[in-house]
């Protein structure tokens, strides 16, 4: 799993590229953690090139969710689709993230 960062004015979007599994969601959270840190308060997360994602990635980003929502800051998780789309539809999760179609509109959103 890949983590990029870039930032439109005060958002800062996370690209995420590769598997979200047992072996890395935990890079996504200390990633999350350190910029709560450096006082981000608007966030994005891309999920446009994650393939694959198990019950890890999805605790991590329901640790990130929950923690954001905490802290009364802003979050979107973008371009969900495919095999993580159903795995966060079979868990239910759908309406727990908030979600924007694109980072676009996440961008607009924020």
């Amino acid at each position: 799993m890949e983590l990029k960062i870039r930032k439109s004015s005060n958002i800062y979007i996370i690209d995420i590229q590769g598997e979200m599994d047992l072996y890395n969601s935990y890079k996504l959270k200390d990633l999350v953690m350190k910029m709560l840190e450096k006082k981000v308060t608007k966030f994005v997360i891309n999920l446009d090139k994650v393939e694959y994602i198990d019950s890890s990635g999805i605790g991590a980003l329901i640790y990130i969710c929950s923690t954001i929502k905490k802290m009364n800051l802003q979050l979107l998780v973008t371009n969900v689709h495919g095999s993580v789309k159903k795995v966060i539809e079979l868990t239910k999760l759908m309406g727990y993230f908030p979600m924007a179609a694109t980072v676009n509109d996440a961008i607009k959103t924020l």
